[in-house]
């Protein structure tokens, strides 16, 4: 047989745009030849999911999973809409969201989970692009888990069950009644996908993002022309409400407008005769921070005619 060398992978990789572990087995399987391995992948569908693969992936899916006193969130993209209500993925975001309950939040371990019929959770993503027709991207996942309690889901406009355009997940620490848990959750979980939080609570805010909001509360404060004293109260002032407008336990509940998270949680937990703890949540909105090509569609066709 011959020898698979690093230097043959990688001709092959440029060549076929496969992944690293196709080109390896297409050699091997080819006895190192490298047009018959392009062969191979070709068949396989695996060069032609890699020549898709540089597309932007900005729609798709949000899956939410719970077992237990455990939840899992993972997003999945596509490129289209269309391709979101595909069976086909949205199987597979399905099947991904359970297994992600295992992968505690590393999206390495996801992708190299035993999906079923011998293949990992990656190796069926690179079937699908072939098969479905367009680049499809495992984005993110992430897991919370209590000791006592209940994890609770929710999805905002599920395109089927489990799965949709934002999925939440809600950690609540706690001896009360599963029902009474169940129902707060629900209603935090609701209140989480509308009012978007940034963090659970003011300490957990990105200190770069308060710094940056600090600066632009500056200068507009400076503008005023008042006394420097003045301009940095203003500026306080407005630190402070950015801060309790963005952290979760801090937001005043979207339901009624005027009770802060924090007093929810410590009501509900009066009336369930149990202290309740909101030890931790998940957002997960589709495509959020993914930057959207856009394209000139007849540009692309001009280009396409040879026409200047």
């Amino acid at each position: 047989m011959a020898e698979i060398t690093a230097a043959l992978v990688k001709e092959l990789r440029d060549r076929s745009g496969a992944g690293m572990m196709d080109c390896k087995k297409a050699l091997a399987e080819t006895n190192g030849d490298i047009e018959a391995a392009i062969d191979w992948l070709r068949t396989k569908g695996l060069a032609a999911a890699a020549k898709k693969a540089g597309r932007t992936a900005a729609e798709g899916l949000v899956g939410v999973a719970v077992a237990g006193t455990k939840g899992a969130a993972v997003e999945v993209n596509s490129e289209t809409d269309f391709v979101a209500k595909n069976e086909q993925f949205q199987e597979f975001v399905g099947t991904v969201a359970k297994l992600s309950l295992d992968a505690n939040g590393d999206i390495d371990a996801l992708a190299a989970a035993a999906f079923g019929n011998g293949e990992t959770v990656a190796e069926k993503l690179t079937s699908n692009i072939a098969t479905i027709g367009e680049n499809q991207n495992l984005r993110r996942t992430r897991a919370l888990s209590v000791d006592q309690g209940a994890v609770v889901s929710y999805v905002h406009n599920a395109a089927a069950p489990g799965m949709g355009k934002i999925g939440v997940l809600v950690a609540l620490e706690s001896a009360a009644p599963a029902d009474k848990l169940e129902a707060l959750g629900k209603q935090l979980a609701m209140h989480i996908a509308a009012a978007f939080p940034l963090a659970l609570n003011e300490d957990g805010l990105d200190s770069a993002m308060v710094e940056r909001e600090r600066a632009i509360a500056t200068e507009k404060a400076a503008e005023s022309g008042k006394p420097a004293e003045i301009v940095a109260k203003m500026v306080e002032g407005s630190i402070a409400k950015f801060r309790k407008e963005n952290a979760l336990l801090s937001q005043l509940f979207v339901m009624d407008n005027k009770t802060k998270i924090s007093d929810v949680v410590a009501a509900a937990g009066k009336e369930a005769g149990s202290e309740i703890v909101l030890k931790d949540y998940v957002r997960f909105q589709l495509g959020e921070g993914i930057e959207k090509e856009t394209s000139d569609f007849a540009a692309e066709v001009a280009a396409a005619a040879g026409v200047a």
